[in-house]
């Protein structure tokens, strides 16, 4: 085992330190700049259309737009939410949440791109749809092993290692609240998520669409109950985290490099952006255009970092002990005990089950459809399910360091994939914005077909008129 802590430790070493920063940072930067801002100049279209998104009933293909969007939300809003935050800020001090929110703003515009094109290439399958990064490589760059790389990456990444993490933060938060043995609630975990994924995309889609809207709302209420009767605090915690995220000198994690490392890190983790895991989800939904589902997908990282990420770190630096020796988890339960009571253990350990479930349930879905890519036979997705349940157990009572390193090295080495497809694809991403643009403006409700951008190829699911289309004329 100590060979593998050290390969994992080298191998994050590597890619973190000057690979991935540079190219999520740099990318997202161009992609803002190339798009005009898309993330804040339609950030009042993107919630208009999550809102007609949750009206709408899912359509007789897919799943529907809101459904889709809670299924990437439910990936996103785990863990990394409650456990991660308190990884950097535990390593990289509160500078790390300044950089969380860096990677948020900038590395929405990716998430833009890589959800639209998954929308744009994805293909039909039954009564519903599948898509992602795999797919817009074979289909747009004609690489397919590039694809069968980035299916292997994601599966083992979100489907096996993630899970891991999940489970491992579950475990831990139980067993501290409720002294509940870690490898039966690995069983238990284990049960409850074969009664949903063997309902299928569908099923999951229910079933998201519930956890998150209730958990996320919850959890949120509870952090501006914190900040408004800790309401003097916020002059002073907002000024820690700027002037932390820009120091030099050696804090608790290490300084400046500390804080900017595990800022993005955790932030990557959390919200998603660029990594190529949403746009799996993305593809999955019923919509009339994809510039559509790109901008709700956009809206979901905000949702991620900018308010629940956001709460957790309040609630840590609020409690004045984040350089307490505790972490992950442990840290947020102890932090919350410290505002709001003794009882704040047993609440986090239910907010941390509710939160890492619907990830569980979005990971899961996230490593079948690549599972589906790589090759569709129900003995490979038979091994995928067996390893799936064999990880939950194996992260449940695993120690924190060796299943967060392995999340990391995965994600790394998967996002890099991805980063290099949608560097050069980003230009049909763009040109089905000045579509969708130029169509609102003509007072439509934006269609979209393969022959919507000249010289399209190798699209499947946009040569008819659309459903919405037909029952409008």
């Amino acid at each position: 085992m100590k060979w593998i802590e050290q390969f994992v430790s080298v191998g994050n070493d590597i890619l973190w330190t000057y690979i991935l920063i540079a190219a999520l940072l740099g990318l997202g930067l161009y992609f803002t700049f190339r798009s005009n801002f898309v993330q804040f100049r339609m950030l009042k279209e993107m919630i208009r259309l999550l809102g007609e998104g949750a009206k709408a009933s899912p359509g007789k293909k897919g799943v529907s737009s809101f459904q889709a969007f809670c299924i990437s939300t439910a990936s996103r809003v785990g863990t990394g939410n409650l456990a991660g935050v308190a990884l950097a800020i535990a390593l990289g001090g509160p500078g790390a949440v300044f950089w969380m929110w860096m990677i948020a703003l900038v590395g929405a515009a990716s998430g833009f791109v890589e959800s639209t094109l998954a929308q744009i290439y994805k293909e039909r399958h039954g009564d519903t749809f599948r898509g992602g990064p795999a797919y817009y490589m074979e289909k747009a760059l004609g690489k397919r092993w590039m694809g069968l790389l980035f299916s292997l990456l994601m599966t083992l990444c979100f489907g096996l290692i993630f899970n891991s993490v999940q489970a491992n933060t579950i475990s831990l938060a139980f067993h501290n609240a409720f002294g509940v043995d870690r490898l039966f609630m690995g069983l238990i975990l284990a049960v409850l998520m074969a009664i949903v994924i063997f309902g299928g995309v569908k099923r999951i889609a229910r079933v998201a669409q519930v956890i998150v809207p209730v958990m996320a709302v919850i959890y949120i209420l509870v952090a501006l109950f914190i900040m408004v009767t800790h309401f003097r605090q916020i002059p002073e915690v907002f000024a820690l985290i700027v002037q932390s995220a820009f120091q030099l000198e050696a804090a608790v994690g290490g300084g400046l490099g500390a804080a900017l490392m595990e800022g993005i890190r955790r932030g990557l983790f959390s919200n998603e952006a660029g990594m190529g895991s949403a746009p799996n989800a993305a593809a999955t939904a019923d919509v009339s255009h994809p510039v559509k589902q790109g901008l709700i997908q956009t809206l979901g990282v905000f949702t991620d970092t900018l308010l629940i990420c956001s709460a957790t770190a309040f609630i840590i630096l609020f409690a004045g002990d984040w350089n307490s020796g505790l972490v992950g988890i442990e840290l947020t339960q102890a932090a919350l005990a410290t505002t709001i009571g003794p009882w704040a253990p047993s609440f986090i350990a239910v907010v941390i089950f509710l939160f890492a479930f619907s990830s569980l349930l979005g990971n899961y879905y996230y490593g079948e459809t690549n599972i589906q890519f790589i090759r569709a036979n129900p003995v490979w997705l038979r091994l995928y399910q067996a390893a799936f349940f064999g990880l939950l157990l194996f992260g449940a009572v695993q120690e924190i360091d060796l299943v967060w390193n392995m999340a990391d090295l995965f994600m790394a080495s998967m996002t890099l994939v991805n980063l290099i497809a949608i560097a050069l694809l980003g230009k049909i991403a763009f040109a089905a914005l000045q579509d969708y643009i130029r169509q609102k403006k003509e007072g439509k409700d934006p269609v979209f077909t393969k022959n919507s951008i000249p010289g399209l190829k190798n699209v499947e699911c946009w040569d008819e008129k659309p459903e919405a289309e037909k029952k409008a004329q």
